[in-house]
C-alpha cells in the first residue's frame, strides 16, 4: 500500500472537508447538517453498512438533549438546508450522529476508530487576524462556532474511510468508525458505547488536534492519560417575583441565591488525593431593573482526577446550591447534563506509534505519554474497550495554535490533517495480524 501518495492524494480533500465543516457548525445533539454531510460522502465512498439514529445510539443514554421545540427548530432549519425529510425522520428528537463499519471478510483485528462532528455555542470572531475569517470560511452561524477543531476531526475520519474503502481488498478484519456527536459537556459517547459497538474490538483509537500550545505540525504523542472525569448540572433557582421599590419585602430574588451559589461554589475545598475542578459558566436571571427576580439558572461543571474525586466536588455542589436557595428563602433544583470519566491509553500503543514514524515523512517527533489535563468523552470508549480486553489510546496531533481551545479566534495549521490521518492509516496497517 502506497500510503505516502494516498496521504498526498487526500490532502486537498481534507482541507476542502474541514472548511466546509467550520462554515456550518452546530452544536450537541442538532448536527443534522453535518451527520447528512459525513453519511453522503461515506456513501460516496462505498459504504453500505451505515447506522443512523436510534441505530447508531441509545436513545435513553443520551444527556443533555435540547427541549423538544428547539429540536424542531433545527430540524426545520436542516430541511431548509437540503437534508431530505425523509433522511430527517431517522434522526427524529435529536439522534444526530453516524456509524459506519467495514468488513474485509478475512480473519483480522477489529478496529474502531472515534471522531467527535459537534460545535461549541461560541461566536466566531470576525477579526481580520483569524484566518478563518481573512480566508472567508469563518462559521456562517451567529452563536456556533467549530472552536475546537472537531471540524477537522471530521475530516480526519473521512479520511480514514477513504483509505479502508479504497484498500479493504489489501487489509484484513473489521472496521468501525463513530462519528460522534454531542461530545462537548460529555454527553454522547456513552449512548454509542451502551448500543455495544465497542463491545466487541480488539483495538480503539481517537485523537485530538491541538491540546498543547507548544507542539509543531508533525508532533505526535502516542499514548494519553489524565482525562479528569467530570459532572455537567444545571441549577435553577424560583423564588417569588415583587415590585422593587413598593413592596420588595414580598418578593423572594432567585437571581441572589444564584449569585451567592456561583462565588461559594468557586470556594469548595480542593482534595488533597488529586486534581479537582470546578467551573460556573453561565449564569441567566432577571427581567428588568425594578423587579425582583423569580428565576434563575447556572450552568456548571465538576471535574476530579478520578470518578470519586469528582464525586467529592459534585456532592459539595449540591450541598452549597442547597444552601444558598435556603439562605434566600428559594427553591433549588439540579439537573444532571452530562457525565465523563476518568480514562488511560495503553503503552502497549508507544512501541506501535514509534514503528509508524520511522516509516513516514510526516511524523517528526513522537512523544511516548501525554496527559491531557482535562475531559474527554472517549473516555467512555477507553474504558469499554479495556474492559472487554482489547487495547485503546488517545493521540493528541501537535500543531500551534492562534488562541486556546473555546475561544472566538481558536484556529490550528491545516496541515495536521494530513499527518493526523497519516499516523492513523498506517496504524491501521501495522495492526493487520496482531492480536490482544
Amino acid at each position: 500500500m502506497n500510503i505516502k501518495g494516498f496521504v498526498e492524494h487526500k490532502k486537498e480533500h481534507l482541507v476542502t472537508w474541514r472548511r466546509q465543516f467550520h462554515q456550518y457548525p452546530e452544536v450537541g445533539w442538532t448536527e443534522f447538517v453535518t451527520t447528512y454531510k459525513i453519511h453522503q460522502t461515506l456513501t460516496s465512498l462505498g459504504f453500505k453498512d451505515i447506522h443512523v439514529g436510534k441505530e447508531a445510539l441509545s436513545s435513553d443514554t443520551r444527556m443533555g438533549v435540547p427541549p423538544a421545540h428547539v429540536l424542531k427548530e433545527e430540524e426545520e432549519r436542516a430541511l431548509s438546508e437540503g437534508v431530505p425529510s425523509s433522511f430527517l425522520e431517522r434522526m427524529e428528537g435529536g439522534h444526530t450522529g453516524l456509524v459506519a463499519t467495514l468488513d474485509s471478510g478475512k480473519k483480522g483485528p477489529h478496529i474502531a476508530l472515534r471522531f467527535d462532528i459537534d460545535a461549541l455555542p461560541i461566536t466566531e470572531s470576525e477579526s481580520h487576524e483569524h484566518y478563518p475569517s481573512r480566508i472567508g470560511f469563518a462559521s456562517t452561524r451567529t452563536g456556533q462556532m467549530h472552536a475546537c477543531a472537531h471540524d477537522g476531526h471530521t475530516a480526519i475520519g473521512l479520511g480514514v474511510a477513504s483509505f479502508l474503502a479504497e484498500h479493504i481488498e489489501q487489509l484484513q478484519g473489521r472496521y468501525t468508525l463513530l462519528f460522534q456527536p454531542a461530545e462537548e459537556g460529555s454527553r454522547g459517547a456513552k449512548s454509542m458505547v451502551q448500543k455495544g459497538w465497542l463491545d466487541e474490538v480488539d483495538f480503539f483509537l481517537s485523537g485530538h488536534i491541538g491540546v498543547h500550545f507548544d507542539r509543531s505540525v508533525g508532533d505526535v504523542s502516542a499514548t494519553s492519560g489524565g482525562f479528569l472525569a467530570t459532572t455537567k448540572c444545571d441549577a435553577s433557582f424560583k423564588g417569588i417575583s415583587a415590585h422593587a421599590g413598593k413592596a420588595p419585602e414580598k418578593g423572594k430574588n432567585a437571581l441572589l441565591a444564584a449569585a451567592t451559589a456561583s462565588i461559594h461554589l468557586h470556594g469548595i475545598s480542593r482534595h488533597g488525593d488529586g486534581k479537582t475542578r470546578v467551573n460556573v459558566g453561565t449564569l441567566h436571571a432577571g427581567s428588568g431593573r425594578n423587579i425582583i427576580p423569580e428565576k434563575a439558572e447556572i450552568q456548571l461543571e465538576t471535574r476530579g482526577a478520578t470518578v470519586e474525586l469528582n464525586q467529592y466536588m459534585v456532592s459539595e455542589a449540591e450541598r452549597i446550591i442547597q444552601a444558598s436557595a435556603a439562605l434566600h428563602d428559594v427553591e433549588a433544583t439540579i439537573e444532571i447534563v452530562g457525565d465523563g470519566v476518568d480514562a488511560t491509553s495503553d503503552e502497549w500503543f508507544i512501541p506501535l506509534i514509534e514503528q509508524v514514524a520511522v516509516k513516514s515523512d510526516l511524523i517528526q517527533n513522537v512523544i511516548p505519554k501525554d496527559v491531557i489535563g482535562a475531559s474527554e468523552d472517549a473516555a467512555y470508549m477507553i474504558n469499554r474497550v479495556q474492559e472487554r480486553g482489547g487495547k485503546a489510546t488517545y493521540l493528541i496531533f501537535g500543531t500551534p495554535l492562534a488562541n486556546g481551545h473555546h475561544h472566538s479566534e481558536f484556529d490550528y495549521q491545516e496541515d495536521v490533517l494530513s499527518v493526523a490521518v497519516d499516523v492513523l492509516v498506517r496504524a491501521i496497517s501495522e495492526l493487520q495480524g496482531n492480536e490482544v
